[in-house]
């Protein structure tokens, strides 16, 4: 048995998510690009890659990473880049999007080799957390005064425009699309490709998949351009879980288990939007689930159980892949967890465990 806490990716949840993104592709037109700020667990790859276009990213190591372990079609952006870095980001992509036009200019030379796209931004999205908002006051994420994009037209090929955020409403997406070909129409007509980003949870149950597709390639159609999409969540949404072992038991008014994890450092976004981890909920027996951590926030939820916890019990949290790999630290010197596979044929495979030396060696 595979000693806890591991995260484990069952790729037979993974190929329903690859299959809708394959389904949409073909009736869409859209290419599909796998977000790595979300999921960048690379041993994954190479059963994704056959269903999925790329991947795009968000600094030069994702870059990196996405050119050596995917392959395939690399878009790189970033909200600021470097004057050290440029020339290694140009080297790995396929197409580069600068944030602004500041940048775009600054770097448009190193680039041209390569296409240059640019991010606007349309005022509005559909996130709910001000944190996570691109369209939020003041926001420094993309251009959107269309005289000023127009000065560098000449410049560029495409645009990228990010402002879903986990919808779910296929209505709204339309709706705020419709909004975007409005005021941006005379750009869009001159662009090759656009990328209408993540944040579309096209993937879960009862999504109108080929609703989405006829409204893509309507927008294709309209303006003449390929579009992309960067699915994050969409791509391996309830693909993973995370399993841990209770350690201790207390009741001090509440009946809580310890668990060989932590919320803080191994599902940190959770603890970032005040959001409860995806526990059991079958059973009379409630248990206040808590991380090993000095935090005493470290908590990841209720949960219900048909038989009361023992020491030595194992719980699996479930929808544990996006922004969790890609986020997990070393607070508290906790271990990280082991990354497993589970196999179409059942078997279970570890890929990556994590040692004393592995923290030592993230310090100095």
């Amino acid at each position: 048995m595979i000693p806890t806490p591991y995260y484990l990716i069952d790729k037979r949840r993974l190929l329903s998510n690859m299959e809708k993104i394959a389904a949409l592709r073909e009736a869409s037109g859209a290419k599909a690009l796998l977000a790595l700020k979300c999921f960048a667990t690379w041993s994954a790859f190479d059963f994704m890659r056959e269903h999925m276009d790329g991947t795009t990213s968000s600094s030069l190591f994702e870059l990196r990473l996405g050119r050596e372990k995917f392959g395939r079609e690399t878009h790189a952006y970033s909200v600021a880049w470097a004057d050290g870095e440029i020339d290694e980001a140009v080297s790995y992509a396929d197409k580069i999007i600068f944030n602004s036009i500041g940048q775009l200019e600054r770097f448009a030379g190193k680039a041209a080799g390569i296409e240059c796209g640019l991010r606007l931004n349309p005022r509005f999205s559909t996130s709910g957390f001000d944190l996570a908002d691109p369209a939020r006051p003041f926001s420094r994420l993309g251009e959107w005064d269309v005289a000023r994009i127009e000065t560098v037209m000449d410049r560029i090929s495409g645009f990228m425009i990010h402002y879903n955020c986990e919808n779910r409403d296929f209505a709204l997406f339309d709706q705020q699309l419709t909004r975007i070909e409005a005021e941006f129409a005379p750009l869009l007509s001159r662009m090759k490709w656009v990328s209408l980003g993540g944040g579309i949870h096209f993937t879960g149950e009862g999504y109108p998949l080929m609703k989405l597709a006829a409204r893509l390639r309507a927008f294709a159609d309209r303006f003449g351009v390929q579009v992309y999409l960067e699915p994050g969540e969409a791509a391996i949404t309830n693909s993973t879980t995370l399993e841990v072992s209770v350690l201790d038991l207390l009741d001090n008014g509440k009946r809580l288990a310890i668990v060989d994890s932590s919320i803080e450092a191994h599902m940190l976004d959770l603890l970032i939007y005040r959001e409860s981890a995806k526990l059991p909920q079958q059973g009379e027996h409630e248990y206040q689930i808590c991380g090993k951590s000095c935090l005493a926030g470290d908590i990841f939820g209720d949960a219900r159980f048909p038989a009361p916890l023992k020491v030595g019990d194992r719980i699996s949290v479930q929808d544990a892949a996006g922004y969790t790999m890609v986020k997990k630290n070393w607070f508290n010197g906790v271990n990280m967890p082991a990354i497993v596979i589970r196999e179409l044929d059942g078997s279970e495979r570890v890929v990556r465990e994590f040692s004393y030396e592995d923290y030592a060696s993230s310090l100095s």
